[in-house]
This record gives structure tokens, C-alpha cells and sequence, in this order.
């Protein structure tokens, strides 16, 4: 490297030394510095690292200098994000369902970076959260880009809705779509798109990691008056539900063509036995709740719960309570 290319990015190395590699239990000295320059083929003396270090506090940057029986040196003082909030957010990474494991790696790698060389390790953290399913749909990130491009630009998207079959593969479900985006929706762990599909005339909403090959299509968007008339808190609350109650293992027997909407709840590792070609066993665990036989009743008489018998009778009592009700109330 030439001396007045080094000379130039001589306080830029050092601040990448502070930031990586000191924090107050690791000052760095003088002369550690002034190695590690060479290193990099930048020559330098004493007084000019004190100069340099001077520059960058009168820049705004928290460095400071101790000096103790090892002969001290100068570390920074603090960063964009504190240790501690750093730990928040890669909690947040692992725990969240929508970001795929790998995705999840590669950006805590970038946190660790941010905390430095000796708390790197510290954000070596694993959280467990009961029922948490990881996506696979490594493009949902880009899709969430494009996504927003459209709204912003009032444009429409075209896409491929996904679905699981009995081998645990997402694959194209009908033939491509094309909507109007409005908003995105972050509920229960997922993203969904509110959009306006002209060929039915309603508003609908997608997940969207089971979106796939969007695109930004050169066509303006539909559809406005009838989301404007839309309560975006109350449609969302309209359309999502969340679980609670008591948890239990329970098998549920369902037909093939219902295996995506089992591996959609309950994730690829549920336990699937297919039984007669037909339909298919599953065992998992459930909170035992309104909510939950809500779920079933939704998908039908075609899904039934085999075992345990208590929660067969309780399903069956929560039905006829329905039922007794709506007859209450006719009388």
C-alpha cells in the first residue's frame, strides 16, 4: 500500500480496531496499535496515534483512555446498540417464526460484529418459544421488498401461491395470480398481504411466505374504494385468531388433501402417518380451547380427534353447546 493511500485510511483502521476489538475490560495501548497499523502497511509514531485518537472524540466518537498496572490504553466507550440491546434483538432473530433458519444465522453473525471481538459470544444465545415453526421460504424477504415497492409505487404484483403436500414440499397451488397490494399485515408470527383481487371483487389476504416468484407488474392498482371502507384493525381481527388453554397431545385424523393446512399450523416436523391412502393421522400438541375447536369446526366433519377420549367428549359438549344455544334462541 502507498504511504499517502495508507495515511488516508489510517484513522479509519484504527476505529475499526476500537470497535472490534476493545471495550473497557480491553484497552488497547499505543504500541498495539501502532502493530497492528504495520500490519496493514501504514507506518506511524506515537504522536500521531494521539492525535488521530483526538480527531475522533472531536468527531463524536466515545473513546476513552484508562491507564492501569498493564499500561492501560484506549477503548470505546460505548456503540450504536448496547450489549444488552443487541441480545434483545437476537432474540428476536431466533425467536421469530417468519425467519428462516439460515436467514437467522447470517444475521446474527452481522449482530456479533456490532458488539465486538469479546461480547461477540455473549449473543451466542438460544431461545426456546413452545410451538414455534421456522419458515423455509428463503425469498420471503426479497417478497417483502417487492411488496412495498408496489404499494409504494401503486402498482399491482403477480404471483404464485404455495402449498404443502404430504411429502413436505411447498408447490404451486392453481395457476398465477394477480392482485392489488394494500397493506401488510404482521399477525401471529407471519406476514400476510391485504389485497384486492378484481376477478372476485373483494379484499383477501395471503401469507406471505407462501408467496412465491412475485413480481412488480406495470399495471396500475384496483381496488381502492374497497379497501378504504375497510377497518384494517377490525378486518384483522376479524380474520386471525390466537390460541390459549390447556395443553394436551392429541391425534387428529384429517383427509390427504387437507396436509397443508395441518403442516401450516402445526410445522414440518409435525408426526403425519398416512393411513388408507385416503387420510392421514397426526399427533400433536394443542392448547385445549374454544379457539382450537373453533379451528376444527371451521375445517369441517371431515377432521376428527381420535384420542385422547376427555378431549373428543369436550369437542363434542362444545358443539352441542352450540347447538343448544342456537336452539335457545330460535325458541
Amino acid at each position: 500500500m502507498a504511504k499517502s493511500e495508507g495515511q488516508k485510511l489510517k484513522l479509519l483502521y484504527i476505529l475499526r480496531m476500537l470497535e472490534e476489538y476493545t471495550d473497557e475490560a480491553h484497552p488497547m495501548t499505543t504500541m498495539e496499535i501502532i502493530r497492528r497499523l504495520e500490519a496493514e502497511g501504514i507506518s506511524c509514531e506515537r504522536k500521531t496515534i494521539y492525535s488521530d485518537i483526538a480527531g475522533l472524540i472531536d468527531f463524536g466518537y466515545d473513546i476513552l483512555q484508562v491507564s492501569n498496572r498493564k499500561g492501560g490504553g484506549y477503548y470505546l466507550a460505548s456503540r450504536d446498540f448496547e450489549l444488552a440491546e443487541l441480545k434483545l434483538l437476537v432474540d428476536v432473530v431466533q425467536s421469530s417464526q417468519f425467519i428462516t433458519p439460515a436467514k437467522s444465522r447470517k444475521l446474527i453473525r452481522k449482530l456479533e460484529k456490532m458488539a465486538g471481538k469479546y461480547d461477540a459470544g455473549k449473543l451466542q444465545r438460544q431461545v426456546y418459544v413452545a410451538g414455534r415453526i421456522k419458515t423455509e421460504n428463503e425469498s420471503i424477504y426479497y417478497n417483502i421488498d417487492y411488496i412495498h415497492r408496489a404499494i409504494q409505487e401503486d402498482r399491482q404484483i403477480g404471483f404464485t401461491y404455495l402449498e404443502w403436500n404430504l411429502q413436505k414440499k411447498l408447490v404451486p397451488r392453481g395457476e398465477r395470480r394477480r392482485v392489488s397490494p394494500w397493506a401488510l399485515i404482521w399477525q401471529d408470527e407471519n406476514y400476510y398481504l391485504a389485497a384486492y383481487d378484481a376477478q372476485s371483487g373483494i379484499l383477501k389476504h395471503y401469507r406471505v411466505d407462501k408467496m412465491g416468484a412475485v413480481e412488480v407488474l406495470d399495471r396500475k392498482r384496483e381496488g381502492l374504494a374497497q379497501f378504504e371502507k375497510e377497518d384494517l384493525a377490525a378486518y384483522t381481527n376479524r380474520t386471525f385468531g390466537m390460541y390459549g388453554g390447556r395443553e394436551e397431545t392429541v391425534s387428529l385424523r384429517f383427509p390427504d388433501r387437507l396436509a397443508g393446512v395441518v403442516i401450516d399450523r402445526f410445522g414440518k416436523e409435525a408426526d403425519i402417518r398416512p393411513l388408507d391412502g385416503e387420510s392421514f393421522r397426526v399427533r400433536v400438541k394443542v392448547a385445549v380451547s374454544g379457539q382450537f375447536f373453533g379451528w376444527l369446526a371451521g375445517i369441517g366433519k371431515e377432521v376428527s380427534i381420535e384420542a385422547p377420549p376427555r378431549v373428543r367428549e369436550e369437542y363434542r359438549q362444545w358443539l352441542m353447546g352450540i347447538i343448544d344455544r342456537k336452539e335457545d334462541e330460535r325458541d
